[in-house]
């Protein structure tokens, strides 16, 4: 009777530490994925400041020149 308790705890044991160590891997991918997600979205907004920045000088130097009739 003791050795079937032993091995049924001892199953329990191994299945609840396999599942903590997965649980543990699956959060590791989702924070390296959320790490990720908040990069790239930080960069684009970099690049939309940027672009509106570009946007706001070529706006304040004014319509280009037109070029020569001769051309």
């Amino acid at each position: 009777m003791l050795d079937r308790l032993e091995t049924r705890k001892d199953t329990v044991q191994v299945a609840v530490e396999g599942a903590f160590h997965h649980v543990g891997q699956i959060a590791g991918i989702v924070t390296q994925a959320g790490r990720e997600i908040t990069r790239e979205v930080g960069e684009w907004a970099t690049e939309l400041f940027e672009m509106r920045e570009a946007a706001r000088r070529a706006q304040d130097d004014g319509p280009e020149p037109a070029p020569p009739a001769d051309l």
